[in-house]
């Protein structure tokens, strides 16, 4: 069973005894305010593939960075060794701009972006 409140819990599961034929709630388990920010995520990744219109080269940028920091982190890899691909460039250009955003607030930019996207 799955509830959400106003206050950003969700309970994710709610056992019950039964005694004298009345539910009793005995245990709630809450999911961390984490899982609920790595579900909208998700749920923004996915949004992104169904947008009507292709984003600018600088959200597809934006988002890419984003998205990369959010799943991996602060981008340790060496530069693109072709001088001459500069997609590639510009990707690795963009993760490095989010260098030591932590994951939790790169989610939240992506989220944001995409929902500024979808208007």
């Amino acid at each position: 069973m799955k509830i959400d409140n106003d206050k950003g819990f969700r309970f994710k599961s709610l056992w019950q005894r039964k005694v004298n034929h009345f539910e009793i709630p005995v245990k709630l388990v809450f999911s961390s305010s984490m899982d609920n920010l790595r579900e909208q995520f998700e749920v923004a990744v996915k949004e992104v593939e169904m947008l009507r219109d292709r984003p600018s080269n600088d959200s597809l940028l934006a988002l890419y960075s984003l998205y990369k920091q959010a799943n991996e982190g602060d981008n340790n890899n060496p530069p693109p060794e072709n001088p001459f691909d500069f997609v590639a460039k510009a990707k690795y250009d963009a993760w490095l701009s989010q260098l030591g955003k932590s994951k939790e607030t790169a989610m939240g930019e992506y989220i944001e972006l995409v929902e500024k996207l979808k208007n």
